[in-house]
Parts: C-alpha cells; structure tokens; sequence
C-alpha cells in the first residue's frame, strides 16, 4: 500500500523534503552533467521508502546520514527501501552522472555554448534527482562548474566564484522553497546591465555582447512593470533578486524559472523592431509568474489556470499602465474574438479540465478574472489576492482557496459566478462581449465598424475621427476606400495599408511607396513585395532602397529581398550565387528556428533546396523543438512527393 502511495506521488504526507544542496559539473563539447545533491527531509509519519526522480542516469552513489545504502533505481526512480520512522533533519545524498535527452539543451550561439534548461513540461529530473510531483517544495542551493569564459546564471544570489580544474564554480543560494520545475541554469555568452526596483530588488539584464544595442528596445519598460506589479499584487516581490537571460532556440517564448526568467532570443530587438513585435507581454507575464506559479503553485493540472490565468491578467493590468486603457481593453476583447472561435470550434472546455487549451488556461483564465474584479470590485478584488497569496505563500492552491478569500471579503456566495464562468464548459462570449462594450468607449466604437453591413458608412470613418484600431479594421475589409489621406495616420493604420492593400492604384502609387521609409518592418516587408508585384518596371528601384536591410530577428524581410533580387531580371546589384548562398545557410543549425523555417519555405518557393539544404533538413528532424521537428518532416514528405 505504501508503494503505491509513493508511485503515484503521494510521498509528501510521508515525508518533507526541506533543502537540497547541488552541485553539477557541465561538460559542454560531451553534453555531459556529473553532480550530486544532498537532501535534508523530515519524516513525518513512518513509511517503507522513500524515492527521488531521476530520468536515465548513472547512480553511483546513495548516502542516508552520511552512510552507503543499498537503493534500487527502477521507473525512473531512486527509491531507498527501509523502516522509516518519523524523525526530523535526515539527510540523503545522491551522486550521479548523465547525457540528459531533454530539460537540459546544449547549444551553439555563434561560436560559443549555449546552455540552458527547461523544467516545466519536461522534468527538471532529467538532468538532476529531484522531484517530478509540483507539491513538494524545498530550497534548492546549486553550485555549476563550467568553463571559466562563460557566464553562469542559476536560481538565486550568486554568492561565490571559484577557480577550479575545469573552469570555474559559481555557488548559488536560495532563501525560500519551490517546485523543482522552477530550477534553472543558463550558460553562455553574455554581458549584462543592472538597475534596482524601488524596493530594493536587484534587477539584471543580460544580453550577448553583439546585442549591445538592442538592450533599450528589448527590456523597455522592465523596472516600471516590476515596481507596477509590487504595488499592484500588494505583496513583496518574494525571491532575492531577478535575473533576465535570452537563450538560443528556446522551446517556448519564455520560462518563468525562479528569480531567472528565460526567454527566447528571437524576442530581442532593435528600435524599429519593437514596434513590430516586442518583449513587453512576455517580459510582464513571465514576472507575474514569481507570484502566481512560483511563490503560490497549483496543486494539480486542474487549477492550472490559477498560474496562467493571473500572469496574463496581471501582465495586461502591466501593459494598461505603459500604454493606457485603450490597449488594455483591445488585448480583452482580442481574447473574447479567440476564446469564441474556440467555442464555435467545439474545442471549448471548463477551466478546471486539466486537459484544456493554453487559450483556456491563460485568456479565458485572465478574463474570468476581469469578471470577477468587476462583480466584487477593485477594493474587495485587490485585498482578496493579497491575502491570498500572504496566506498560501511557498505552498501549492486550488481554486477553492483564491475563491473562498474573494467570498469572504465579498460577503456573498460566489457560487453562480463560478459555476458560470470557472466550471462552465461553454465560454459565455456575449456576455463577455457586452461587458466589455459596457466598460469601454474604445470598444464601442471599434464595435460600430462592420463593413459587411454598413459599408456606407465605411469611408466616413477612415474620413473622421475613430481610433487606428477601427480603421485598420475598415481597411481590413474594405482596402478599396483608402484614399490619399489614409496614408497620414500613424502606424497601425499604415501597417493595415500594407498588409491589406495589395492591388496598388497608379494614382496612390507616390504615396504607397512611403511606406518603405516606416519604422515597421511589418510594414516594409509587405509594402515592398507589394510594390514589386505592382509595378515590375521599378523593381530595381525598390530593391536598391531595402537593400541593406534585416529586419525581424527571423529575417523574413532579408529573405525576401533575396528571392525578389534572384527573380529581378537585369538587376546586377548582388552576386545571384552568394544570394543564393546566404539562404542556403539560413537552414543551418546556429539559426534560431523561425530563420530556418522562413529559409526552408523560400528554397521551396524558388525550388533551389539543394543536397546542403535537404542535409540540414534531416539534422532539423532530430532538433529540439517540435515545431521544427514537424515542420522538416512534412517538408521532406514534399520533396519525395515531387520526386516520385
């Protein structure tokens, strides 16, 4: 009976697991981890065994209380089997070595390791014997060796850094407990810049040395969103210090590893970029995530919205205070049109199944509590999240425990709310919809634009004053009406120009092409393609003016410039054979995959995928990232097709 308690994850009414002391050596050329970590646990009630996760490692050693026990390692488990009675300040000591298939990533950044993990969804237990069950929480204290050129980053206040044989060691240390999920390294090569919450937190930013100039533009608005959200939540910030570090192809867009946030490089940009695609959203949810997720973490996948839903909510609340009401009810009714879609789909689920969507987990989530703000109010809403998280910090919730605070100080049952907007299956978009148009003017207004319906009344609106978000929708349906004057709206209006009007007049032709002169490369990719379409007689003249630039970090625009160039007849400026070459190589492993996606689907569009392309096709098959791994197979599926 014991056994089976511990095999589906019970162990921590057995047994508390309070610290654990790492230490790991990387080996970066042999993607090798060597370590050992020391538990210290109490045992609350006797139990027959104990056990510690571990994927696919090479045991070498267990200590109990500083003496060799014998231990089975069987199901991905290290499990010491003895009478165990209840007893406090125990130790276990586990040493170990293993090639980690996941969690732990070893790659190259230009010439330089990048290394990096990734805990939740696919266990810290893969390259360190820690605990795969969310509830058990204990303070993790790691200290990394690596080679000494490298910066090492890790959970916590670096404390020490020493030289040793094979580099150097960094010793990092913690003050509170978490899910071993949240643990986290990062090495590279990185250079930083710091600045200091009002509070007092140490905030560091870290970046490649080559991205000196992308700083600004990528951490934007970092210190207003930390000093926003302390003061929103009400509590502390509760970790040391924070620590921001871009790594090389990422899983996701970002990690919200404890006082280490890890997001993706593919979100760091330069000025103009910014306004294209930014880190803003990800920078402000990964933060809410130190309060929802890390010092409070669900119990289970069924109250998973209890962490995604309050980091989106409380990332938009972040991003209403940087640019105003206006965006913020936008962003809302964005999540209303998707979360409609889905329920239209038949996809809809309950935010309580632990099976649902991220669009349930994170925009329905973040909405309900929109709802919920707006039926109890802010005073009541504010001070219920408070106490909430004061009284379950450093331990695991379930919905119940944030809805019987709001209950509490409400003063009336919640019941019906919860069964209508938490249970419910069906996702009640109307009522949403209406809420929104009710609190907002913005919406109102972007609500009385249908083209569709009354299109009579189309023109006057791109004519008079409505916000850009409303006229890129007219432009959106009906590109037709844009006149001379539509050109001198700003930038939302203008990237709807480009995106949407691909027929050009000869008479708006002078002021079509202005749009090459934007701070959007959003707009400048579509406006040149466009232009280039349109009037095949200047396609010189419009390639020699985007000449030089790159664009996203993805390099859409680079890429397209090239293919157009190599479709340009009598165009001379670039050598057709070092073009093509530039786009072979975009396929090739030191590119984040969004290049190598976009390179792939150019070769493809101007059928030049040679055998260097379809050799870096195959290595795609085995990469990391999903994404990437789907994408080459089809690809190649293609190509066999076509040869067949």
């Amino acid at each position: 009976m014991l056994f089976v308690l511990w095999l589906n994850g019970q162990q921590t009414a057995y047994v508390d697991f309070k610290t654990a002391d790492v230490a790991v050596s990387i080996a970066p050329d042999s993607s090798f981890v060597s370590g050992s970590v020391a538990y210290t646990y109490d045992v609350l009630k006797p139990i027959d065994s104990i056990f510690i996760d571990a994927k696919a490692m090479v045991i070498d050693m267990v200590l109990l209380n500083n003496e060799a026990v014998d231990f089975t390692y069987k199901n991905d488990k290290i499990v010491v089997s003895k009478p165990f009675v209840k007893a406090l300040n125990q130790t276990l000591l586990v040493k170990y070595n293993t090639k980690p298939k996941k969690a732990l990533y070893f790659l190259k950044q230009n010439d330089y390791w990048n290394i990096w993990t990734q805990g939740q969804g696919k266990y810290t237990s893969n390259w360190l014997p820690s605990f795969d069950d969310v509830n058990e929480k204990l303070i993790f204290n790691l200290a990394i060796e690596a080679p000494k050129n490298y910066t090492i980053l890790a959970n916590g206040v670096s404390e020490s850094i020493e030289a040793t044989d094979k580099g150097k060691r960094v010793r990092f240390k913690m003050k509170h407990p978490m899910s071993s999920y949240l643990v986290a390294l990062v090495i590279g090569n990185y250079d930083k810049k710091t600045a200091t919450s009002n509070s007092g937190i140490p905030l560091e930013y870290y970046y490649y040395p080559e991205d000196s100039l992308k700083v600004e533009p990528t951490y934007r608005y970092s210190k207003q969103m930390f000093d926003f959200l302390e003061d929103e939540i009400g509590v502390n910030y509760p970790w040391q210090n924070y620590k921001q570090v871009p790594v090389h192809d990422f899983l996701y867009a970002g990690m919200e590893n404890t006082s280490l946030t890890i997001f993706s490089d593919a979100l760091v940009v330069d000025a103009i970029g910014f306004n294209d695609k930014n880190y803003v959203n990800v920078n402000a949810h990964e933060l809410a995530h130190q309060w929802f997720g890390n010092l409070v973490t669900a119990k289970s996948g069924e109250h998973h919205w209890l962490q995604e839903g309050f980091a989106t909510y409380y990332a938009l609340l972040a991003e209403r205070d940087i640019f105003g009401e206006d965006y913020f009810y936008f962003k809302l009714l964005e999540s209303v049109i998707e979360l409609s879609r889905q329920e239209l789909s038949g996809q809809g689920t309950s935010l309580l199944d632990p099976k649902s969507s991220s669009l349930t987990f994170y925009k329905r989530g973040a909405f309900v509590l929109h709802v919920l703000k707006t039926a109890v109010g802010d005073v009541v809403f504010n001070k219920a999240v408070k106490n909430y998280l004061e009284k379950c910090q450093y331990g695991n919730v379930e919905t119940s425990d944030f809805i019987k605070e709001v209950q509490r100080l409400h003063g009336k049952p919640l019941s019906q709310f919860e069964n209508y907007w938490i249970k419910n299956k069906a996702f009640p978009y109307d009522d949403a919809y209406e809420l929104l148009k009710q609190q907002s003017t913005f919406i109102n207004e972007y609500a009385m634009v249908d083209c569709e319906t009354k299109s009579s009344k189309c023109a006057e609106y791109l004519k008079y004053y409505v916000s850009d978000e409303a006229k890129a929708k007219v432009i959106s349906q009906m590109p037709e009406l844009i006149t001379a004057d539509v050109f001198k709206n700003g930038l939302k209006v203008r990237q709807a120009i480009a995106e949407h009007m691909t027929k050009i007049p000869e008479h708006l032709k002078l002021e079509y092409e202005t749009l090459l002169d934007d701070k959007s490369y959003k707009t400048i990719e579509s406006a040149l393609y466009n232009l280039w379409v349109n009037f095949p007689l200047e396609r010189s003249k419009y390639l020699a003016k985007t000449r030089r630039l790159e664009g996203f970090s993805d390099k859409s625009l680079r890429m397209l410039w090239i293919v157009l160039n190599l479709n340009t007849p009598y165009y001379e400026a670039d050598n057709n054979y070092a073009l093509l070459d530039e786009l072979l190589g975009y396929t090739k492993e030191k590119y984040n995959v969004d290049v190598r996606i976009n390179a792939f689907n150019y070769l493809n569009l101007i059928q030049s995928c040679n055998d260097a392309c379809q050799a870096n096709l195959e290595l795609a098959k085995s990469h990391h990232n999903w994404r990437l791994v789907k994408f080459a197979k089809e690809f190649s599926n293609k190509i066999e097709e076509k040869k067949n």
